[in-house]
């Protein structure tokens, strides 16, 4: 699904060059559930702004389902933006005067379907992610755990084929970061491919491969089983356990 060769992603800040990525080689597979660590400056959210074509890499390539992504257009990117990616963000990103159903919508403004389709597909979403009875709630009228759930929602709200979360933990207690991810369990159990950036071990642990990063590079990419940091901690799900699937189809 995902093939990444010698990404490299260089800054001019003045004078400085600063190397956000140095030589990135990767691939992901159709359901896998890949958490990307790393301390602050490894360059892990540099990498998820390429693989969510938020970001154009300095040099290499980037293949999606076998295109080549780093050669699209603009508008070309901003298609598969909307239609291929799912986005889940640690500030929620939520319109605070639309309510739940039609924040998740919103993707789907110039979506085929019409109004009445955009509302019955934002339906489905949030009934998904177990909302379905909170629709006309506004987000200052959700907890932090539903605000994130109708940010999740939104996400799949397109039916992407790949799940970006960054941090989507980060602004939530410790219970509610358990609900949220034990929703992620569920939506990988159902097919979808997730890659989640995060610090927490806690966090990491729900993913069954385990792709750390330090000064731009991929340090270690292990099956979490595998992963020294990670292998003495339980799995709540069980899949973490399965076989990484590391090949593009």
């Amino acid at each position: 699904m995902i093939r990444l060769n010698d990404i490299r992603k260089i800054y001019k800040v003045g004078v400085e060059t600063i190397v956000a990525l140095d030589g990135i080689t990767l691939e992901v597979g159709p359901n896998e559930y890949v958490a990307v660590m790393g301390a602050s400056g490894s360059g892990k959210s540099t990498l998820m702004n390429i693989l969510g074509c938020l970001d154009r890499p300095t040099s290499g390539t980037y293949e999606l389902d076998g295109k080549r992504v780093t050669q699209m257009s603009s508008g070309t990117l901003a298609g598969i933006r909307n239609q291929r990616i799912g986005f889940v963000f640690q500030s929620f990103e939520l319109l605070p005067r639309l309510n739940a159903l039609k924040n998740v919508s919103l993707p789907l403004i110039y979506a085929p379907g019409g109004w009445w389709g955009s509302r019955r597909l934002a339906q489905e979403a949030l009934d998904r992610v177990g909302l379905g009875d909170r629709v006309r709630h506004r987000p200052n009228q959700l907890s932090g755990g539903e605000r994130q759930r109708v940010a999740i929602a939104r996400a799949l709200v397109a039916r992407p084929s790949i799940l970006l979360a960054d941090e989507p933990t980060g602004n939530l207690d410790s219970r509610t970061s358990a609900e949220i991810l034990g929703l992620f369990d569920q939506l990988h159990r159902e097919g979808q491919t997730i890659i989640m950036v995060t610090h927490e071990a806690d966090v990491a642990s729900h993913a069954a491969r385990i792709i750390r990063m330090k000064d731009g590079k991929v340090c270690s990419d292990l099956p979490r089983a595998a992963d020294p940091g990670l292998s003495a901690m339980p799995s709540s799900t069980g899949a973490a356990e399965a076989p990484s699937q590391r090949a593009a189809p």
